[in-house]
């Protein structure tokens, strides 16, 4: 019992740590670009966390069938299903609106596709309380999640940054809507896992985090009345007058860039713990 406990209070320092990058995000003075940047650096860790998160999946579909490389057909289904059910859930959620989506929304949308990933870093740790103990290997595993869950604030405060001086509440809100699902999945991986379920959440982890990125990416290349074909070129000073800031200029393009790349270099980086 003692054990139990222990473990759901770790899992919480783990979901919860999300909140140490406060400071970070509260950032007041942000110009459009240091946006678009912060918002990009978001995008690359959410990549780096699909990748990451598949990279967990791999070896549980794998069969050894095909000399090595087949799959379980069985797990594949399971998991397939999963990836659909998290993009999908995501997809009625956001369609339920007519009114498109708000900051606000899109910053939950990105908090309840954490909470899913960190459904799963609850089981593993969960499980991994009962296998080891809370031993040198259980709390290798909760350094390594809690850093990694340091990371996740920035993309769930992305489409609000610049504005988050009077929405502290909602922002505390959100990382709780993305850190509290780690408890939970702490308490169930110590009384019961398997492939089925890590498998389940897994995908759905994934699906969730993909459906995220998509309306992510339309962000930071939007901007007001342009045509797609127009969205990337230098707006020349003399016909600012006339078109306004209408168009994402190549500096603005080579911050986004830049930012995903830093986000997933960031994520890798903390992983290697």
């Amino acid at each position: 019992m003692v054990n139990f406990i222990l473990t759901i209070t770790l899992c919480a320092v783990m979901g919860l740590s999300t909140f140490l990058s406060l400071p970070l995000v509260l950032r007041k003075k942000l110009g459009d670009r240091k946006i678009k940047f912060f918002n990009a650096v978001a995008v690359g860790i959410l990549v780096f966390l699909m990748a990451d998160i598949y990279s967990d999946v791999a070896p549980m579909l794998n069969d050894g069938s095909l000399q090595g490389y087949g799959t379980s057909a069985f797990f594949d289904g399971i998991f397939g299903s999963a990836v659909a059910g998290g993009f999908l859930i995501l997809y009625f959620f956001e369609h339920r609106s007519k009114n498109g989506l708000s900051p606000i929304k899109l910053a939950l949308i990105i908090a309840i596709a954490m909470g899913f990933q960190n459904l799963t870093e609850g089981l593993v740790y969960g499980s991994a309380s009962v296998k080891y103990g809370l031993a040198g290997e259980t709390f290798v595993i909760l350094a390594g999640f809690t850093i990694q869950n340091l990371t996740e604030g920035f993309p769930i405060a992305a489409p609000m940054a610049g504005k988050l001086d009077k929405k502290l509440g909602i922002l505390s809100l959100m990382f709780l809507v993305g850190g509290l699902p780690t408890i939970l999945g702490g308490g169930i991986g110590y009384v019961y896992n398997s492939n089925v379920l890590d498998l389940a959440f897994n995908g759905i982890a994934i699906g969730t985090i993909l459906y995220v990125i998509l309306p992510m990416f339309r962000i930071l290349f939007r901007e007001p009345s342009v045509a797609p074909s127009q969205i990337i070129v230098e707006v020349p000073r003399d016909s600012k007058e006339k078109h306004g800031n209408t168009l994402v200029s190549v500096l603005t393009q080579r911050a986004i860039y830049m930012g995903i790349f830093v986000g997933f270099a960031v994520g890798w980086l903390v992983n290697l713990v």
